[in-house]
């Protein structure tokens, strides 16, 4: 275990970073001003000659992306403008708007994570991660491994942004007791691995299902909103889960047999901490069990969906599977009775934890998407960037691929998606083509940028371990923006077609 002294460390090292990472006020207040002008201008000039509605919309939207790019306000916070300002301008009802807030896939989301707060309450997702890197071996290069396996495992059913908060004191203990217990090889080296790995394996797993995510959950409620088609759990699986697997080995081979080697050979006192750790855990709590059987049955449930509706007996959908799986948890008894404060697995004290932000945002995104739809202002921007595109339909997916992965560099991936999924749908009609197959390359290729802090949270979290310096981040990063961008456009030219329809 960890002294307090170097726990304080961590956390005083961690906490200062991270200040360094936030936006100044200068940034922040330029983003709201230049968003307002953005909204009377556009409102003012009409510079597109559109029609009332759609230049109120334009309006708003390019307001709401500019406050999201500038950070000029919390994104959620945002997210409530079609709120206010669709019914006061007259672009939309009231009603209409803030249904947009409750479409099925937030429910969704909401299902997920309230799954991951019962692994995470009662410490299951310590015991996972322990026990895979002491499967794989305490050697440097086999601890790395076995941090990539753990933190892209997790990923596939947690948030990328919780999961790698969950791996970062872990990997941190780890560090300190390698570095303690190693004279030998390029500890340095380990470290920064180490970090990057936990940040790139939770990009990377998290595109391996729908709610690993929020861009794909965001995504998917885009393709039913607009095609009246859901993407099946499974199908996802399908296409990205082995996609993320070849991305999560292609990153162990990138960062230890190529770019930091450590050279660090196994020891006694290494693997003896990993042992102490999960001696610590103890065997198998009541809860722990509960939960991992409540989370199996939603994953089987989640895959077998479709094999399941085949026998008519009922329709089961992927929200409905989602909120029974959290219900679950409200309704199980925890079984640890020497816990009263605790006596089911979930309490809704522990919703507390939630995002629920990201929940707004999805509703936000969801609605702006709706209005630009309605104006007919999607349609003509894809008809315009179709005129432009080319016919080679491999080059294209390549090009949004690419695009998409380095706007994310600048930009919340999340806002991302939600602002790009109606245009590259306007491409695809315009082209005649599956909207999933230019859609599906742009959402995952926003999840997984690795160059730059601010790509995803959890670049951001390890940044500011102080074990990583900008430079080596971009270089770390482009190289697995290039692995990503190659991989995501073959996936999905080959296999879209043959499982997806819209």
């Amino acid at each position: 275990m960890l002294d307090a002294r170097y726990q304080f460390n961590i956390t005083s090292k961690f906490k200062t970073n991270v200040l360094k990472l936030k936006s100044p006020l200068l940034r922040e207040r330029a983003g709201l001003i230049l968003g307002i002008a953005l909204f009377i201008f556009f409102l003012a000039a009409n510079p597109f000659a559109l029609d009332p509605t759609a230049k109120k919309v334009l309006a708003i939207a390019a307001l709401m992306i500019t406050w999201w790019i500038g950070e000029a306000m919390p994104m959620p916070a945002v997210a409530l403008i079609p709120i206010v300002l669709f019914p006061l301008m007259d672009v939309g009802g009231i009603k209409d708007t803030t249904a947009k807030y409750a479409d099925s896939v937030i429910f969704l989301f909401m299902g997920g994570f309230m799954i991951g707060l019962a692994i995470e309450k009662w410490n299951l997702h310590k015991r996972i991660a322990l026990t895979i890197v002491s499967i794989t071996g305490t050697s440097g290069d086999r601890i790395v491994l076995g941090f990539i396996l753990a933190t892209a495992l997790l990923s596939m059913w947690l948030s990328n942004t919780a999961t790698t908060m969950m791996m970062y004191p872990i990997a941190a203990s780890v560090i300190f007791v390698v570095k303690e217990n190693h004279k030998s090889g390029n500890v340095s080296h380990f470290a920064l691995a180490i970090m990057l790995a936990i940040a790139y394996a939770s990009n990377f797993g998290g595109i391996a299902t729908i709610i690993g995510t929020p861009p794909n959950v965001a995504f998917v409620s885009f393709i039913r909103e607009k095609y009246n088609y859901t993407i099946p759990f499974s199908q996802w699986m399908f296409i990205c889960a082995p996609m993320a697997i070849i991305m999560v080995l292609s990153l162990y081979v990138v960062m230890v047999k190529w770019l930091y080697p450590n050279r660090i050979k196994s020891d006694i006192a290494t693997h003896e901490h990993i042992r102490h750790e999960l001696k610590q855990l103890g065997p198998l709590s009541t809860a722990e069990k509960r939960v991992l059987a409540i989370f199996i049955g939603t994953a089987l449930l989640w895959i077998t969906k479709d094999l399941i509706n085949g026998l008519h007996w009922f329709q089961l959908d992927d929200t409905m599977i989602a909120i029974m799986g959290a219900l679950a948890l409200f309704i199980c008894p925890s079984g640890e009775n020497n816990i009263p404060a605790s006596r089911f697995i979930l309490d809704w004290s522990d919703t507390t934890k939630m995002a629920w932000g990201i929940l707004l945002l999805f509703g936000g995104g969801i609605a702006l998407a709706s209005a630009l739809e309605k104006a007919g202002l999607i349609a003509l921007l894809g008809q315009w960037i179709a005129g432009f595109s080319g016919s080679n339909p491999l080059l294209l997916i390549f090009m949004i691929a690419l695009i998409s992965i380095f706007i994310s560099e600048v930009m919340s991936n999340i806002a991302q998606v939600l602002v790009f999924s109606p245009v590259i749908a306007g491409i695809a009609d315009a082209l005649h083509m599956n909207p999933i197959m230019l859609g599906l390359p742009m959402t995952l290729a926003a999840s997984c940028a690795s160059m730059m802090p601010m790509g995803t949270p959890p670049n951001a979290i390890v940044f500011a371990s102080g074990h990583i310096q900008m430079k080596q981040m971009m270089r770390t990063g482009f190289v697995m923006n290039i692995i990503a961008v190659i991989l995501i456009t073959l996936f999905c030219w080959l296999l879209v077609p043959m499982l997806l329809r819209v």
